[in-house]
């Protein structure tokens, strides 16, 4: 065999032993559950795109959540296109609730809604969503925040409480009452992050605290606030990158490793873009037989600057804080499931 042919035969080989390259599906806004042996994938798009999994690597389309919009939709943001971001998937007592945001691009003209079903499997007979309207809507000129980019953590009591929150003046805690999609009579709110925004900005426009995409993920007695630096979706000019704080409260006050308050400006950064990957954030995180990934998106220069997929592993240091490997990002498979 030639050298040539014996060079070929192992770049076949090769393919064929690599697993599908995950970042191939083209997200924004990754939240992912599992439910029996399958992985299922939720992200912003037409309707609510989802994908299922047996393995966090290949991965099936499904098709989408709504088949119309919401009918309240439009009721809170008059300009929504049939574009639901940041959807956020929570199980409680055998119901999944999908959480979404509508609203109009770079205004507060926005409300957080939710979606119930009993599975997630598409070709269970039971499958069915429905929706249970609008928890929360924000509106220009009476609210200095953002109905958008929503995330339900129990407390360890049980309460549920919904962060959500971009840009104005940054991220909000809220207590949902026990149906999980309406607040809770009476109404708690609390600031759990936020950066400077100037004096002079007008309330209406979303100013330059850029900050968004909370999401909490207990781990070790810890609750651990993740958020989104910067700005995102403008492909090689995206400059999203996650950072995190700590609270032994789920209301906070949530500190980075340098003891700052994230009320205050403090967070500290878990992972940010670098030559090949720009634009690291949204992300969520959960634990999966055993293992802790984050999923987030990043755009790839490789391909034009396209969204894609990322499933990192989450490593603990010695005080307890979250390592992700930078070198994850170029690798075929981040995480390796037993």
């Amino acid at each position: 065999m030639s050298l040539f042919s014996r060079f070929c035969a192992c770049v076949l080989a090769l393919a064929a032993a690599l697993p599908a390259f995950a970042a191939q599906v083209e997200v924004h806004d990754p939240v992912m559950a599992k439910e029996g042996n399958k992985y299922y994938l939720f992200s912003t798009g037409p309707g609510i795109t989802f994908y299922s999994s047996s393995d966090m690597s290949s991965w099936k389309p499904e098709g989408r959540v709504f088949a119309g919009e919401p009918t309240w939709a439009r009721q809170a943001a008059p300009t929504f296109n049939d574009h639901i971001w940041a959807p956020d998937i929570y199980h409680h007592k055998g119901k999944y609730y999908l959480y979404y945001s509508v609203s109009g691009f770079g205004k507060n003209t926005s409300g957080i809604g939710v979606t119930t079903n009993t599975t997630l499997d598409p070709r269970a007979p039971n499958y069915k969503w429905e929706d249970q309207g609008m928890v929360l809507q924000s509106i220009p000129g009476r609210d200095l925040w953002n109905a958008i980019d929503s995330h339900v953590i129990d407390d360890e009591q049980g309460t549920p409480w919904m962060s959500f929150g971009s840009f104005w003046s940054g991220l909000k805690l809220v207590k949902l009452d026990a149906s999980r999609t309406r607040l809770a009579e009476p109404q708690e709110w609390h600031t759990i992050a936020r950066r400077d925004r100037s004096a002079f900005e007008a309330d209406i426009e979303p100013g330059s605290g850029h900050i968004e995409a909370p999401f909490i993920f207990r781990k070790n007695g810890w609750y651990y606030l993740f958020a989104s630096w910067d700005l995102c979706c403008k492909g090689k000019d995206s400059t999203y990158k996650v950072v995190v704080g700590r609270a032994k409260s789920v209301t906070g006050p949530y500190l980075d490793r340098r003891g700052v308050d994230m009320a205050k400006g403090g967070g500290s950064i878990v992972i940010q873009g670098d030559r090949d990957w720009k634009g690291l954030g949204h992300n969520s995180a959960y634990t999966f037989e055993g293992k802790d990934v984050m999923v987030l998106h990043a755009y790839e220069s490789a391909d034009r600057y396209k969204q894609k997929l990322k499933v990192l592993e989450m490593k603990w240091d010695g005080e307890g804080w979250p390592v992700l490997d930078q070198a994850d990002l170029n690798r075929y498979q981040s995480v390796r499931l037993p």
